[in-house]
């Protein structure tokens, strides 16, 4: 990932300290008991995350009718397969698919605050949330790309896709050549977060 949308290296321990005094004050106050937050993480954990999208991505890259029909209706291609309930629930309404494609490649922002598909990306990073990103993949999308070690040559279009509370948008990438003899199975390993947020591409293991 690009040195411009790193943080310093303590963020993660003061974002959990606030955390902590948040919760153990929401406690206090008998919003919350010391159950909820543990449910919340083992949910996202389990049940709603970025193996959700691989197993869609891996999907559409062996079935071309589920491809087409993911990307016509997302969400009702997406109830074709044995996913846990809940994927148009908290963060997953109005999910959409565009798919990358000899040509074209798809960047997914949200330049409003940080909606995003959770369901089938999991809980968005620090860097889809900066300002920075936010802004400057809007108005230059090749050079950001480039910055997260990407580069996009100049005979493909990119496509900027702005994600919110009406539409969360997601990424089909390109299947990785080379990988015509693996299961299917096997494909979801290849499919990471950053790919389905399309500032990576599926490489081949």
């Amino acid at each position: 990932m690009s040195e411009r949308f790193k943080y310093r290296e303590d963020r993660e321990v003061y974002s959990a300290a606030r955390v902590r005094a948040l919760e153990a004050l929401l406690i206090k106050k008998g919003i919350i008991t010391d159950r909820t937050v543990d449910t919340v993480l083992e949910f996202f954990e389990t049940k709603m995350g970025p193996f959700n999208g691989a197993k869609i991505v891996a999907r559409a890259w062996v079935d071309p009718a589920f491809k087409e029909r993911l990307v016509a209706d997302t969400p009702k291609a997406i109830a074709e397969l044995d996913l846990p309930d809940g994927m148009a629930g908290a963060e997953g309404e109005h999910m959409r698919a565009v798919a990358n494609a000899p040509g074209l490649h798809n960047l997914i922002i949200c330049t409003l605050c940080s909606c995003y598909p959770w369901p089938v990306l999991g809980l968005p990073p620090y860097w889809y949330k900066d300002p920075t990103f936010r802004s400057r993949a809007a108005r230059e999308p090749r050079a950001v790309l480039a910055e997260f070690g990407l580069p996009i040559s100049k005979d493909v279009e990119v496509k900027v896709w702005d994600s919110s509370a009406q539409i969360r948008w997601f990424v089909v990438p390109e299947r990785p050549a080379g990988t015509e003899g693996l299961s299917e199975t096997e494909l979801e390993a290849l499919v990471t977060p950053e790919a389905m947020m399309g500032v990576a591409v599926a490489k081949a293991a």
